[in-house]
């Protein structure tokens, strides 16, 4: 039986709901990153959490895992077309969180992926 869901918020939280999605989620928008990078991105996040949530995000069609074998293995996550629909929602997420921590005085170190 398909779950039924009384608002489109209910349905959204449902798929990309909790801390560590979200933030693995917004993430990877900014583009592909390998499973060692992303830990170093979200340095409270635990190796066991990361790879499960890496794995629901996955079975739900919004995270893509390319493995290489070449010149060794290689692992990169992105994300899928759908998840690329997110873009905006997690854009705004962080433009709301920036200008919250500005009014409030809340320090937010936000470190690019290339760092």
């Amino acid at each position: 039986m398909r779950q039924r869901y009384h608002c489109p918020v209910e349905l959204t939280l449902d798929v990309v709901g909790g801390r560590w999605r979200v933030l693995i989620l917004a993430r990877l928008k900014e583009g592909p990153l390998r499973y060692g990078q992303l830990r170093r991105l979200i340095p409270d996040i635990s190796e066991k959490m990361l790879t499960q949530r890496l794995r629901e995000l996955e079975a739900d069609g919004l995270v893509l895992r390319d493995a290489t074998q070449e010149p060794e293995l290689r692992t990169d996550y992105r994300l899928s077309p759908e998840g690329e629909t997110l873009a905006p929602v997690l854009q705004g997420l962080y433009d709301w969180g920036l200008a919250r921590a500005e009014r409030t005085g809340v320090d937010v170190s936000f470190t690019p992926p290339g760092d």
